[in-house]
């Protein structure tokens, strides 16, 4: 592949096609299902998927098939193919719906307008996930206008990866003889820990999220009177949650929820931290004075990606403070979002965390917890030698340095099912989401110059897949 004639395609289609329709796209609410159950009657899912596939039939690429693959009831799903000119098949993955716009965008941005500021573009969605489609499909022309022999091709873009991927396993089944074997998945929707290289992710941590309620009253009376006698259900909630995690050094206390690190990942941790140094926690937003858990790289990367940890993402049974009255409250629920290592398994994980919380509840209250958020992670299998190969001779090329890997810590359920479904595949987990992208927060932006170079080293290595 002439490289230099890649990049510099590459750069002219997302300067002039790309961001543009990205900036269309960030416009459209379309909230993953979880967060908005009401999807189908609002639309706007299906005005994403729309305009991704108006887009990608506007590329006029000889031999690509586009189809919206729709079960009943389900989230769409967008499958494109493209018969190769060489044995074997890829297969291209990415997602278009949005986690929930937030409060506390900063002046001038919003989840929901495209904000371009030099190299990047402001508004939900963006990078996590719609460049997918987009950069799937450009890796695509470059490969075309080239005449580059490639593979069998498919690509998949679902609907419902930021509610767990609930839909997708009905549609891998089903449509199992259109996708057929891949022998090669080339993932875009993870991070990377600058933007000075390809970052390949080979490893992600599960999640076990869940609801844990602590019933005391049947109804709130006056504190003044019940304080003293009716033990306060918030401090019941405390005591539950020091049983499964350490509030002094946030270590997780259930021995269920560990696991062994492999050799060769606490080789590429190491690597990782001697390349990003103190940047692993100086990238985030700390207020003045702040500090993190711990100064050494490697030990809060293994925190990040090998170790539990435990996160309370939010809490019923609180009134706003504005509307606090003295009452005692009868009921206290907080949502729990544990990150387990990627070897765990998360059912195993769930009923570990049902035991412990519900165990002799505290003063006799009524405590439940209901673990509706099950995902195992993914440890990626050993990288082959050519696949290692072309991904940092691609690396080198178009962003001027090696590549390197590091695991991440949030969960991308369509890797693990695809692990299971083909354990003879390899896997290129990458992606653009870098430091103060924030993905789910506020003031998430995609950059630009990343998604230029991202899109011509998926090109290179589909390029290079008949030579291994």
């Amino acid at each position: 592949m002439d490289t230099q004639r890649a990049l510099k395609t590459s750069e002219r289609i997302w300067m002039n096609s790309i961001i543009p329709k990205l900036s269309q796209y960030i416009t459209i609410p379309n909230i993953s299902p979880h967060f908005d159950p009401d999807w189908q009657k609002n639309g706007h899912t299906d005005r994403a998927v729309d305009l991704l596939m108006r887009w990608t039939t506007d590329q006029e690429i000889p031999g690509l098939t586009l189809t919206k693959l729709q079960l009943m009831h389900r989230t769409p799903v967008i499958f494109m193919e493209i018969p190769g000119t060489v044995p074997g098949t890829i297969l291209l993955y990415g997602h278009l719906d949005k986690q929930p716009g937030m409060t506390g965008w900063r002046e001038g941005l919003s989840p929901w307008e495209a904000v371009l500021d030099g190299d990047r573009l402001y508004g939900r969605g963006g990078a996590d996930d719609g460049y997918s489609t987009f950069a799937a499909v450009t890796a695509l022309r470059l490969l075309v206008e080239q005449n580059i022999p490639h593979p069998r091709i498919v690509i998949i873009i679902e609907a419902c990866e930021e509610s767990g991927s609930p839909d997708l396993p009905y549609y891998i089944e089903s449509f199992a003889d259109m996708i057929g074997t891949p022998d090669l998945v080339i993932c875009l929707d993870s991070g990377c820990g600058n933007y000075n290289q390809l970052w390949m992710t080979n490893s992600l941590r599960g999640v076990v999220g869940g609801n844990l309620t602590v019933d005391i009253l049947t109804e709130g009376v006056h504190s003044g009177d019940a304080s003293g006698v009716v033990p306060e259900s918030f401090r019941i909630m405390r005591q539950l949650l020091d049983r499964i995690d350490d509030s002094l050094t946030g270590e997780v206390k259930l021995q269920a929820l560990h696991a062994d690190v492999p050799p060769d990942r606490l080789v590429e941790i190491q690597a990782a931290a001697a390349i990003l140094g103190d940047s692993v926690y100086t990238r985030f937003p700390w207020v003045d004075g702040a500090w993190p858990m711990g100064s050494d790289p490697v030990e809060l990367l293994l925190n990040r990606t090998w170790r539990p940890m435990l996160a309370n993402i939010g809490a019923d049974g609180m009134p706003r403070v504005a509307d606090a009255g003295n009452v005692l409250r009868p009921t206290t629920i907080q949502r729990l979002s544990m990150r387990i290592p990627p070897t765990v398994d998360a059912e195993v994980a769930a009923q570990a965390m049902k035991v412990e919380l519900e165990r002799n509840p505290p003063y006799g209250a009524h405590v439940t917890f209901n673990p509706d958020q099950k995902m195992s992670g993914w440890n990626a299998p050993s990288l082959a030698s050519g696949l290692a190969k072309s991904v940092n001779h691609a690396s080198e090329v178009f962003f001027g340095s090696p590549s390197t890997a590091w695991g991440e810590g949030g969960s991308i359920p369509f890797m693990a099912m695809l692990g299971v479904k083909f354990p003879n595949a390899q896997f290129l987990v990458t992606g653009l989401l870098g430091p103060e992208s924030n993905a789910h927060g506020v003031n998430e932006f995609i950059h630009i110059p990343t998604g230029v170079q991202l899109t011509a080293c998926v090109a290179q290595v589909i390029a290079d897949f008949a030579s291994w």
